[in-house]
């Protein structure tokens, strides 16, 4: 279904609104002008009623009525109007009726009662317009019936109808096309928006929407496309590095995996031979599927379908498991592991110790040879912060802030050898996004003359509510 012009709807709906207006001033000017001619007709009639009781009172006498009835017709506002002179019970003496209507049932007003406006009768007649009526009675005992058709206040009324319906028609017609004009030149700003983000492509997302000629109204709109603009250049820079990283981490070990079987196969071999291939293909097999299943955790976590199952966590019991658990590896380099918590943390029990094992592995590998790491906890205001302190090379503040992200390695030269896949602090920062908590890394300035920092991660888990259990400062 074809869309309808926005412009044209809002010119449509002032134009439907102006004639809405017009219409309804047009009925009260028209209802007030026909209340207005009512009144006018109802004082000339009372005032032609009360001029024939001045005349029969005075010098008009029966005969007189009978001899000239033309003079009450030349008295009369029209000639269509009516008057009757009776006496009650008998025929008229002056009937002056041209259209030959029905004299209606009317009490007359007594001789000494003043007329006024409710003596005055409102009926319809047979020519299709109204009739106001009046009746009263003379000094001579006479009822005189006075009728005023009203066929020029008619005629001016139905005139005035068709003017107001012109002017509503016009006023609709003129308000759309001026509305629609002034609604297309009011909106050409939006056109040109839509004409710059039309230009923004894959390949231009440096581009940006010009806020110097945008008016006010639309300024907060153009600021936040362009800041999601931001946030799609960096993510798409980060999927284009993601990608060539991806394929990176995966070209070396299909390559090995390649060159050995085509060493393998280029001669006969023998048994404990071929057994070493495989062994040696096996290792990289293992190794692709390690990175395949934290891609495919990272994947999860970006779309939160991981569910998390809430415990509470003893910190130094789990901070005890992991030093146990690498305390083997970091006796190999003479890393010492040192564990200084108290109190508890809810977080869900294999993710946390996830993240945890993944910073530890971290700090062992990256850590001075015959240095100290050391886990310890620290209640905050709103958070439970883990830390993890180890003691290596000073990294800057650009490489600092690059620590998470996916396939970044600080120092190449320690993870080319070993199975870092430069996703471990990548899943770090995935697992805190599912608990709702952050992921940080600082480096404290190295001491004049010396190479070493103190490098410390720290990871803040929300406090549940109710609070904590008190947790042990760190050292």
């Amino acid at each position: 279904m074809r869309s309808r012009s926005l412009t044209l709807r809002t010119a449509l709906l002032f134009a439907l609104l102006a004639a809405v207006v017009v219409s309804v001033a047009g009925v009260y000017l028209y209802m007030s002008m026909q209340a207005n001619m009512v009144a006018r007709s109802d004082v000339g009639l009372i005032g032609r009623v009360d001029r024939y009781r001045s005349l029969l009172q005075e010098t008009l006498r029966l005969d007189d009525m009978r001899a000239r009835p033309q003079l009450f017709e030349n008295m009369l506002g029209n000639e269509q109007d009516i008057l009757v002179f009776r006496l009650p019970g008998h025929a008229p003496l002056v009937n002056v009726n041209p259209s030959g209507q029905a004299l209606p049932d009317l009490t007359p007003a007594p001789l000494h009662q003043d007329l006024t406006a409710a003596s005055v009768h409102g009926l319809d007649s047979t020519l299709g317009v109204p009739i106001r009526w009046v009746s009263a009675m003379t000094a001579t005992a006479l009822e005189v019936v006075a009728g005023h058709v009203m066929l020029g206040e008619t005629r001016m009324l139905r005139q005035y109808r068709a003017q107001i319906a012109l002017a509503v028609l016009a006023a609709f017609l003129s308000i759309a096309v001026l509305g629609y004009a002034a609604l297309r030149r009011g909106l050409r700003p939006l056109r040109t928006m839509a004409a710059q983000a039309a230009g923004i492509t894959p390949g231009s997302l440096d581009r940006r929407l010009n806020t110097h000629d945008t008016p006010h109204e639309l300024r907060e709109v153009t600021a936040s496309f362009n800041d999601m603009l931001d946030r799609l250049a960096d993510g798409y820079e980060r999927l284009a590095q993601f990608s060539a990283d991806l394929a990176h981490e995966i070209r070396t070990p299909i390559g090995a995996l390649l060159g050995n079987c085509q060493v393998a196969l280029c001669q006969p071999r023998s048994p404990e031979e071929y057994e070493g291939v495989l062994a040696s293909s096996v290792e990289e097999l293992e190794r692709i599927a390690r990175l395949v299943e934290n891609i495919l955790f990272l994947a999860r976590a970006d779309n939160a379908q991981s569910a998390l199952s809430y415990a509470w966590l003893d910190l130094p019991v789990e901070f005890d498991r992991i030093a146990e658990y690498f305390e083997g590896v970091a006796e190999e380099r003479g890393i010492r592991l040192v564990a200084r918590a108290q109190g508890r943390v809810e977080a869900d029990p294999i993710l946390f110790r996830r993240a945890l094992g993944n910073l530890v592995a971290n700090a062992v590998r990256y850590a001075d040879a015959d240095s100290v790491v050391t886990l310890s906890a620290q209640e905050g205001p709103d958070a439970i912060m883990v830390h993890v302190d180890n003691v290596g090379p000073f990294i800057d503040q650009e490489r600092l802030h690059k620590l998470f992200d996916r396939f970044y390695r600080a120092d190449f030269s320690r993870s080319a050898d070993s199975d870092a896949s430069g996703l471990g602090l990548s899943i770090v920062r995935a697992i805190m996004a599912l608990h709702g908590g952050s992921a940080t890394a600082e480096c404290l300035a190295a001491a004049p003359g010396e190479t070493s920092a103190r490098v410390r991660f720290t990871l803040a888990y929300p406090r549940a509510r109710g609070g904590l259990p008190g947790v042990g400062p760190a050292p």
